[in-house]
């Protein structure tokens, strides 16, 4: 397994993976140096900075990541989700068939390996709140920020 750091607003983005794909995606609170990037890594990384720099609004990877059937389910139904939008876990637990899943479903959601590619940051409580995020709140609030349609401009 190959790894890439790089430098984002909201911390150092750790990337793992190979020749079959992108296997996971952290944000370290911890700065960690970086170089060059493995050559199965340089088109996700270039993807993450056009990302950051608000010039891409999807990804186009292989995908890889460890996890069980019904976790995998959840993913990618996260990855359906547009930019700049959020539904709740209830939403997503009906989208998958089962409202009664909801916990199974913020469960699995809360781990997925590929954070911001799968957009997990997406999935926010019924009543609006900002719920549950592996990498902190406020991680999640500038990830939604960063995303959203309007933005707000300074007066002066």
């Amino acid at each position: 397994m190959e790894i890439a750091y790089i430098q984002t607003p909201i911390g150092t983005a750790e990337l793992k993976g190979d020749k079959n794909g992108l296997a996971s995606v952290t944000v370290l609170d911890d700065k960690k140096p970086i170089g060059t990037f493995p050559e199965v890594l340089k088109d996700a990384v270039e993807q993450f900075q056009e990302y950051f720099n608000g010039n891409r609004t999807v990804f186009d990877l292989k995908l890889n990541p460890s996890g069980t059937d019904f976790q995998k389910r959840v993913w990618d139904a996260l990855l359906k989700i547009p930019f700049g939008k959020t539904i709740s876990y209830l939403e997503l637990s009906k989208q998958l068939g089962d409202a009664k899943a909801i916990r199974a479903v913020a469960s699995a959601n809360g781990k997925n390996p590929l954070w911001i590619v799968v957009p997990c940051h997406r999935v926010i409580g019924t009543n609006g709140n900002l719920t549950g995020y592996a990498g902190g709140l406020y991680r999640k609030k500038w990830l939604l920020e960063h995303e959203s349609p309007a933005k707000q401009t300074t007066l002066f």
